[in-house]
């Protein structure tokens, strides 16, 4: 979600919130509509301090689903780079395949599949260029020790790619399932009523305006917190980028020339195939 969009979702619910505060007001008695101010006070204690745990809790699983996700696409790149290395080591008929497979998967990600991540688009797709890797690695008997020991090597790393995808996408979707919204919704809902009851037209327009802002700024922000974690890819400032695959891109290409290898992927810069 865009900065300004939040900020104008937050401006936007404090001033009905305020709005309705004030409206309140005018007809409220001195002293607001509790009777004993302390016992309103505790009872709002309660429902403050139980939905300030729930929502700290969603929070830091949130936050944890977006560091994993932030944790795979680093992952997957640092061993895209590993194994463009290691294909230099098995036999000679696959690995110049394998190299230009690896460029165009690592293409494919910061690409067209980085754009569906932020679109929210559906992530159980795959990358073609990992299964045209499978198909060219599946026709490789080595015959030497340095081989072999390649070969095992790429399967190792393989696999990691393969779980370090996972994690980068596994947010694609949202964590946060629709009942848990629902339950958070309806208690901020609770909390606004409550708060309604303490309209006192004994104070001023400005004290009411604070009491019933400050605490609509508070939930939404941790509201909005929440949606921003539950969908960490995309554009805007903290969504994640493919930096690192974008970086690894840089790194195959120096180390390419500077061993002199002759590669000619079948695919263009954004990785979709010729």
């Amino acid at each position: 979600m865009k900065i300004v969009v939040a900020v104008l979702i937050v401006v936007v619910a404090t001033t009905l919130t305020v709005t309705s505060m004030l409206l309140v007001r005018r007809k409220a008695p001195e002293g607001s509509y509790f009777r004993d101010g302390d016992r309103a006070s505790g009872v709002f204690g309660v429902l403050a301090t139980g939905f300030s745990v729930l929502l700290g809790f969603i929070i830091f699983l949130a936050f944890q689903s977006y560091d994993d996700s932030r944790s795979g696409a680093e992952s997957e790149a640092t061993i895209v780079l590993q194994q463009v290395q290691t294909a230099q080591f098995l036999p000679p008929a696959a690995s110049g395949d394998l190299t230009d497979d690896l460029i165009c998967y690592a293409r494919s990600v910061a690409g067209p599949e980085w754009d569906a991540l932020s679109a929210g688009d559906t992530s159980d797709s795959i990358n073609p260029w990992g299964v045209q890797m499978y198909r060219t690695i599946s026709t490789v008997h080595p015959r030497t020790a340095t081989g072999q020991s390649a070969y095992d090597r790429w399967m190792d790393q393989t696999s990691q790619r393969e779980q370090a995808r996972l994690a980068r996408v596994h947010g694609d979707q949202g964590i946060i399932p629709a009942p848990l919204w629902l339950v958070l919704l309806v208690v901020s809902g609770v909390i606004f009523v409550y708060m309604l009851f303490f309209a006192d037209s004994g104070e001023g327009a400005v004290t009411q305006g604070v009491l019933m802002g400050s605490v609509t700024v508070v939930i939404s922000l941790l509201l909005l917190l929440i949606v921003f974690f539950d969908h960490p890819h995309g554009e805007g400032m903290g969504k994640l980028r493919p930096i690192a695959m974008e970086r690894t891109l840089t790194l195959i290409d120096a180390e390419i020339k500077v061993a002199g290898l002759h590669v000619s992927p079948p695919c263009d810069e954004r990785g979709v195939a010729r």
